[in-house]
């Protein structure tokens, strides 16, 4: 049980005080994760316990809610907008969507503000890859290693290893965690130089690179007829006003599994699956794996310069997602296997 649970079978809402505020949370003992049983306030006392890497990790930072307000096995919904009735200590910053709506979004500022989202059910979230205070610039590149079907995870590790390998080649520093569910994410901490577009192109850079060097396991291909049974450097992920899970956050899985943090060394040894609440209370007694990142902002240069080397050679730009609008320098948004039969 909860060391904040205040007995056996709590209904009644509590009041938390945290950060200089008070946050109310309602149905304490809601079971959000079926596998242990554990509930809305043992979510809440995960959340506390890794406060500082939490937010070194998002902290004022827009952010997208994902809520599941029947826990982890029940449906879900997006939300980025803030609820009416919301406490006036809310921050709360204006985001847009590719088609240019906006939304009063959720800035986390401290703990207080991720637990009353937690009570709103939201497990897990999705920061935005700037800070509220400077919407202009992308400060962070995230490269997204997405299995395709029929991948296994030592396929995964082993494409982050090539990564590492590239930026280390290329002096950027980078630092793993994994998605909490079947992938790794990649993170670079950037010197708030460059828009989204850059920082995407960059991505771009990446993946193709990647993909020549070890096209019998990565792939840059968009289109998933094209992919294989390879891993798909998802950039995208890096597109204007994409959000990607969380480092430090709970996935809707039974297992109440994290996006957890870890270091190169670890590697090899990394088992998604067994990364859980609880496991990672253990493991971040021993510090943050991704501390230095912080103070260490990198630059995107090397990998810019890559993105105009294959400019200048006849390359197009990648496919982006159907909702933004077309792109100078875009190939058709048509999967090639519709191309060839439209000839």
């Amino acid at each position: 049980m909860s060391p904040l649970a205040p007995g056996n079978g709590v209904t009644d809402p509590i009041m938390l005080g945290l950060a200089g505020r008070e946050v109310r949370v309602t149905h304490p003992d809601k079971v959000f994760f079926s596998r242990r049983g554990e509930t809305k306030l043992d979510l809440i006392d995960y959340y506390i316990a890794v406060t500082d890497p939490l937010l070194a990790a998002m902290g004022g930072r827009p952010t997208l809610m994902q809520r599941f307000p029947d826990g982890a096995s029940g449906k879900s919904f997006f939300q980025k907008r803030v609820p009416e009735g919301a406490p006036e200590w809310l921050e709360t910053t204006v985001v847009s969507t590719p088609n240019g709506t906006t939304s009063n979004a959720l800035v986390v500022t401290d703990i207080a503000h991720v637990v009353w989202a937690v009570n709103l059910g939201c497990l897990g979230f999705h920061p935005w890859p700037y800070l509220a205070v400077d919407p202009d610039h992308t400060d962070e590149l995230r490269i997204d290693l997405d299995p395709t079907p029929g991948v296994v995870f030592d396929q995964v590790r082993e494409a982050a290893s090539e990564v590492k390998t590239l930026f280390d080649e290329l002096g950027i520093a980078s630092y793993p965690k994994t998605t909490g569910s079947k992938g790794i994410h990649v993170f670079v901490r950037l010197e708030p130089r460059w828009d989204s577009y850059e920082v995407r192109a960059a991505a771009v850079a990446a993946a193709r690179e990647l993909e020549r060097r070890r096209p019998d396991l990565v792939t840059a291909a968009w289109w998933k007829e094209e992919r294989g049974t390879r891993v798909f450097v998802d950039f995208n992920q890096n597109a204007p006003h994409k959000t990607v899970f969380g480092a430090w956050s709970v996935r809707a899985r039974v297992g109440a599994q994290v996006s957890t943090p870890f270091t190169w060394d670890e590697l090899s040894a990394v088992d998604p699956d067994a990364l859980t609440i609880t496991a990672v209370l253990d493991r971040v007694t021993h510090g943050d794996p991704w501390e230095a990142m912080y103070s260490h902002p990198q630059s995107i240069e090397p990998l810019l310069a890559m993105s105009a080397a294959d400019m200048a050679a006849g390359l197009m730009d990648a496919p982006w997602p159907p909702v933004y609008p077309k792109q100078p320098n875009e190939p058709p948004r048509v999967a090639p296997s519709r191309a060839r039969s439209n000839d």
